[in-house]
């Protein structure tokens, strides 16, 4: 019998992720999936198995059986579910970004703390096997001491068209991969207090469809004199790009998760999801074997589902996205004011509830 009973909240790309990810766990069931409608739902809970099909997470909220939650929505829905999740007593599962807004973040912890359930982050490459390695390198020593870390992620667009509008993500492409970047680099290196954030920004490409930066390069010190750099895109082309880099003085680590562990292939028509993406799978591409397993997909839930089942901390819980959010904040701030942004970030309670991309947008107006 499964120890641990999940809903799933939401029908889209990250809800899938999160189905494939349990799927393999045999001490989890996925016992209903709640969309925006019962024909959503049930076409998701048909092509995953993922139980009963409701038009509304309410409902699913309301069973009892349920041990855990996971929300894979767009940012603006995070605060909502969350807040009733909690107040349900449901362990919850976000999914990356934590918040649409640092208001939104706060409010999330609060509600999680006072009702006692963890509120865990789906910070996905944290999991992923080669990333996980190459921090065992560097706890080994095998790397001296690691002074630059450096996390590229980059494509030619989101996979769904809530994406390029700021009410409902909160910012481009920096709110979308670069928090994958700003974690997974504190990460690697033991999450150390941030110093300062440098940024710039642009929307080179997809003017036509939004406002928002579709291109990013973000320079993030660390204490203990250590520097991390992301670079991210919706702005380029040739697929899909996932790969980390890591110097230290006595050492040099680099790891790609798409083409270490792909085909080559050249396709006229295209394929898969990325298809209705702004760039296409047509052309030469990487199609990835066992993608899900490389990003560390089942890896990550399996790991969730340990810490309900023994009380555990989560090595990504909220906390850890509210930090993420943080840097992406000062990223936004520095490209808008072209100045570095210090650590502790001061913000003021009208920032907090604003959208991380509103200063950067309205600067370029």
């Amino acid at each position: 019998m499964p120890e641990i009973r999940v809903g799933l909240i939401g029908t889209g790309f990250a809800a899938g992720l999160h189905a494939s990810g349990l799927a393999g766990d045999p001490r989890a069931e996925v016992v209903a999936v709640a969309g925006t409608s019962v024909a959503k739902a049930g076409e998701f809970a048909a092509a995953h198995g993922a139980g009963e099909a409701l038009g509304d997470y309410r409902l699913l909220l309301e069973r009892p059986e349920i041990d855990l939650v996971c929300v894979g929505t767009p940012n603006d829905t995070h605060r909502e579910i969350v807040l009733a999740a909690a107040a349900a007593g449901k362990h919850i599962v976000c999914e990356k970004p934590l918040a649409r807004t640092l208001e939104d973040a706060d409010a999330m912890l609060e509600a999680a703390r006072a009702a006692g359930v963890k509120l865990m982050y789906a910070e996905v490459i944290c999991f992923a096997p080669k990333y996980v390695r190459a921090r065992e390198l560097i706890e080994e020593g095998a790397l001296g001491r690691v002074f630059h870390v450096r996390h590229c992620e980059q494509h030619g667009g989101p996979h769904s068209g809530w994406f390029w509008e700021a009410a409902r993500a909160g910012g481009g492409v920096m709110m979308d991969m670069g928090c994958h970047g700003a974690e997974v680099i504190r990460w690697i290196y033991g999450k150390p207090a941030v110093e300062s954030v440098s940024a710039e920004l642009g929307t080179f490409v997809h003017g036509g469809r939004t406002d928002l930066d579709d291109h990013a390069l973000v320079t993030i010190r660390f204490a203990g004199e250590r520097v991390g750099v992301i670079e991210t895109s919706w702005a380029k082309p040739g697929g899909m790009e996932d790969r980390i880099e890591i110097i230290g003085s006595g050492g040099l680590c680099q790891a790609d998760l798409m083409r270490g562990s792909s085909l080559l292939a050249y396709s006229e028509a295209g394929y898969g999801y990325a298809v209705e993406k702004a760039g296409t799978t047509k052309g030469w591409t990487f199609p990835v074997a066992e993608e899900h397993h490389n990003y560390g997909v089942p890896q990550e839930m399996s790991h969730f589902v340990d810490c309900v089942i023994d009380d555990a901390d989560p090595i990504e819980d909220g906390g850890d996205g509210r930090v993420a959010l943080e840097i992406i904040y000062a990223a936004y701030r520095s490209a808008a004011t072209g100045r570095r942004i210090d650590f502790p970030l001061e913000i003021s309670a009208a920032e907090a509830a604003a959208a991380p991309c509103e200063i950067w947008t309205e600067s370029k107006g």
